[in-house]
């Protein structure tokens, strides 16, 4: 979810209740140095997953607020995911694939998971252990 200029002005006007600058909840959030600054002049994109939730904390309210959402309204699963390929863990193809994955649906996903285990083949058997006597 990209930042609009609502989400911008409820951070904003939290930093101003607060009497907080965005170094100092960027620090408490974890955040890398530079990116709330960003995020307040639209240039930035909203943290997900653990990152939305220590900027929620860091900003004494909930995701819910923060996203401008209805009381009970379900977050959004995207911002509740981790951002794995900025983290460097998973290589071009893999981040490809993982986006594709996420835009199926559950039925779908299954039936995906059962085509690729059939693919893969069976579960190679576990090496038996030796046990020696005594």
């Amino acid at each position: 979810m990209e930042p609009n200029p609502e989400i911008i002005a409820r951070i904003d006007g939290r930093l101003d209740r607060l009497g907080l600058a965005a170094e100092e909840v960027e620090a408490a959030a974890g955040l890398k140095p530079g990116s709330l600054a960003a995020l307040l002049r639209g240039e930035g994109a909203l943290p997900r997953g653990q990152a939305l939730r220590r900027l929620a904390a860091a900003l004494d309210v909930d995701e819910v607020f923060v996203l401008g959402l209805e009381p009970g309204d379900l977050i959004p699963a995207a911002m509740l995911e981790e951002p794995q390929g900025e983290l460097g863990l998973l290589a071009p193809d893999e981040e490809a694939l993982l986006r594709h994955y996420r835009r199926l649906d559950v039925p779908a996903r299954a039936a995906f998971g059962l085509v690729l285990a059939r693919a893969a083949g069976p579960e190679p058997e576990p090496p038996a252990t030796k046990r020696g006597r005594r």
